[in-house]
Formats: C-alpha cells, sequence, structure tokens
C-alpha cells in the first residue's frame, strides 16, 4: 500500500500513539498487584466485550475464510503464553528490563528467517548477538551484589522466554494479517484465543513453575487498574499497533516499535522507582544498542554473497 506524504504522517501518529500507549502496559500490571496469570486473563476478558461493542456499531466487512481467522485466533494462544512469561518477569526483575529483553524479538525473528523460511540475514544481526547474550548475562545479577529485582536470573529467564513466544505471536499474526482484515476483528480473534489459552492455563496445576491460578475475583483493590490496562493497551494500544505498522515502510516500523521499551523504562523510574544496578544498566545499553542494530542495519539480505 502505497501512501503519499500526509496520509503517512498521520498513520507514523497512530503508530507512535499505539506504541506508547503499550508501553504503560506493566505500570498499570503492577499497579494492579495481581499475579501474572490473573493479569494476563483480565487484560483479555476485558477487552473482548469493548471489541464486540466496536464490531457491531462499525459494522465493518470481514473478508478472510474461517482459516484465516483460525489463524488469528492461534495467534492469540501463543500470545497468552507470552504474556504469562512478560508478567512474570515483570515481578522478578523490574518491568524495564523484563521490557528490553521482550523486545529483543526482532534478533529473534530475524534468525527464525533464517533459519525457517531461507532468509539470509544482514551481517548486523551475527554482531548483535553475542552483545544480546552478554547483556542478559550482565541483568542476571550474577557477581552483583546490588542486582535490582526479587530473582533477577528468574526474570531474565522469564523475559527470554517471553521474547520466544511474543517472536513466535508476531509471525502467526502477521500471516493472520496477509488479507488486511479490518484492524479490530483481527484484533478480537486474537484477544479470544489468548482468553481461552489463559483459561486453560489457569486450571493447569502449575505452582512448580510458580505460576498461580486466575484469582476469581482479583485483588479488588487494584483492579480497577486491569481495566485500564485492557482499555488503554489491549483495545487503543494494539489496534493502532495493527492498524498502522502493515501500512508504513521498514524504517518508520522499525522507529515507532523502539518507542515501546523505551518508554516502558523510563515509567519504570519515574512511577515504579525501579534501579537497575550499574552492571544491569550495561546491559540494559547492549541490548538496546543491539536491537536498534538489527531494526535499522538487520534488513533481509537476499544476495547470494
Amino acid at each position: 500500500m502505497s501512501l503519499n506524504i500526509p496520509e503517512r504522517k498521520k498513520v507514523m501518529i497512530i503508530a507512535l500513539s499505539g506504541a506508547s500507549a503499550i508501553s504503560f502496559a506493566p505500570l498499570f500490571y503492577t499497579y494492579s498487584l495481581a499475579n501474572p496469570l490473573t493479569g494476563a486473563f483480565f487484560r483479555m476478558f476485558y477487552a473482548l466485550p469493548i471489541f464486540i461493542i466496536l464490531i457491531f456499531l462499525l459494522k465493518l466487512k470481514d473478508n478472510r475464510d474461517s482459516r484465516t481467522r483460525r489463524i488469528a485466533i492461534f495467534a492469540g494462544l501463543i500470545l497468552a503464553l507470552d504474556f504469562v512469561a512478560y508478567h512474570s518477569a515483570i515481578d522478578y526483575v523490574g518491568s524495564g528490563i523484563a521490557t528490553l529483553i521482550g523486545n529483543s524479538q526482532v534478533i529473534i525473528v530475524t534468525l527464525f528467517s533464517w533459519k525457517f523460511l531461507g532468509e539470509k540475514p544482514n551481517k548486523s544481526i551475527i554482531l548483535a548477538l553475542p552483545v544480546v547474550m552478554i547483556g542478559l548475562f550482565f541483568i542476571s545479577g550474577i557477581w552483583d551484589s546490588n542486582a535490582y529485582g526479587s530473582s533477577p536470573i528468574k526474570g531474565v529467564i522469564a523475559a527470554t522466554i517471553g521474547a520466544f513466544f511474543y517472536s513466535s505471536f508476531l509471525i502467526i499474526y502477521r500471516f493472520a494479517n496477509r488479507q488486511m482484515a479490518p484492524t479490530i476483528k483481527l484484533q478480537f480473534d486474537a484477544t479470544a484465543g489468548a482468553t481461552v489459552g489463559l483459561l486453560v492455563m489457569g486450571s493447569l496445576p502449575l505452582q512448580s513453575l510458580e505460576i498461580y491460578p486466575i484469582d476469581f475475583p482479583p485483588p479488588w483493590a487494584g483492579h480497577e487498574w486491569l481495566f485500564i490496562l485492557a482499555i488503554v493497551c489491549q483495545v487503543f494500544g494494539w489496534m493502532a499497533i495493527t492498524y498502522a505498522l502493515p501500512r508504513l515502510p521498514g524504517s518508520h516500523t522499525s522507529f515507532a516499535v523502539l518507542v515501546q521499551p523505551v518508554l516502558t523504562i523510563v515509567w519504570g523510574v519515574i512511577f515504579l522507582d525501579e534501579s537497575p544496578s550499574i552492571q544491569q544498566s550495561m546491559g540494559m545499553v547492549m541490548i538496546l544498542f543491539s536491537i536498534i542494530l538489527v531494526t535499522i542495519f538487520g534488513n533481509i539480505d537476499t544476495s547470494d554473497e
């Protein structure tokens, strides 16, 4: 889809607004005092009726076949796994670090494309990967008596697992959107899939993994934050991102995506008093540098060299 400059600016504003909205998700989740599975479930569950109302009011035409819709629902099931791992990482090591590691998915997606789709990556991915590994080592707090977080090592592991699931979700979700379906309907399908997936996970005995059942009802003292999380992040934020990214050039998309982890780090410092140690801060800088490197210079190399 080719857009003129004024249209592209409007779409870019939508993308940046969506990324900014999503950047508040860890803050709202932390304020809710919910456990990871409870927070993930209700951020999805409360979004569903809002999507239904919007679909009914807008009466948008949807030309997708049933198979494509099933793919979107399946993407939501994968997203459910990502959210549980991501929320757990926030509890273990803070919102800024967890979000930054989660956004290293840009590197994982590139590696996936190289391994399974035969797309040769730019050399930047080769340079970035060891830097990310060293950065994760620093963030984990090994040999660091001042490491931030209740369990930095568990946080790094959970965030890395979340990044793999997030990468899988993005690949499947992008495939589900190949027919450029109405944003609301596509997002509804993925959200419904995630809600079902989280509900199933809540019925499984996962306490040995420190994943505890969904609280019905959740802790009401902070429950309003889960509702705000659903509206601001899951509905508005993701709708804006889903609409804008397929319509933007790669360079614009990359910049918009990078806004989220940077803002989340800022919110963590300002509102949650997060204070990573010097060693962890070094690791964060290394990972952020690697993400920027791959995002800007890591386009797929289709040559035979």
